[in-house]
């Protein structure tokens, strides 16, 4: 059985985890109509994948024999000025999200609940990457720059990534 504090907390990560689909969701969109048909692409994958991400975290909780609560999920920003600045959102978002469940872990790890410290270990796994694939889009972003057809071969460089996924 989970104590409270886990629970109100792992709660509070399906909220988080909710909000980072619909954030990807909205960038999508607004990739797609800058005509950034490939990095829409790739951020409805990863709008996909955070999705996943909740439910695997609301199947744990109700498995436990708790309740999970999806709760208010706020609107995403709409506006952003070019595609390194939506990128480098969505790594200091995933950033954010990394502190999150490390977090979560050290509860885990302090409560000594060993079940959920294992179940947490894919989170953990799971946000290195996102983070790691984040900075690749920017050092990308960054190599290939903004000016001219720079935004081309980002948009084309972004959408095969859709693909690996």
């Amino acid at each position: 059985m989970l104590s409270k504090a886990m629970v109100d907390n792992l709660n509070e990560q399906i909220q988080l985890e909710s909000y980072s689909s619909n954030l990807y969701l909205q960038m999508s969109a607004w990739a797609e109509v800058k005509g950034l048909e490939g990095c829409a692409a790739f951020l409805r994958t990863q709008a996909q994948d955070e999705l996943a991400h909740m439910q695997r975290l609301f199947k744990y909780v109700y498995e436990t024999g708790a309740l999970p609560i999806v709760g208010a999920i706020k609107a995403p920003p709409t506006k952003y000025e070019s595609v390194s600045e939506l990128f480098q959102q969505v790594f200091e978002h995933e950033k954010f999200i990394t502190g999150k469940i490390n977090a979560l872990m050290s509860l885990a790890l302090k409560e000594q609940d060993h079940s959920t410290a294992n179940f947490l270990q894919w989170y953990v796994s799971e946000q290195h990457e996102e983070e790691h694939t984040m900075q690749k889009i920017l050092d990308r972003i960054k190599n290939i720059g903004e000016t001219g057809s720079g935004v081309y071969f980002i948009d084309r460089a972004i959408g095969m990534m859709a693909g690996e996924k």
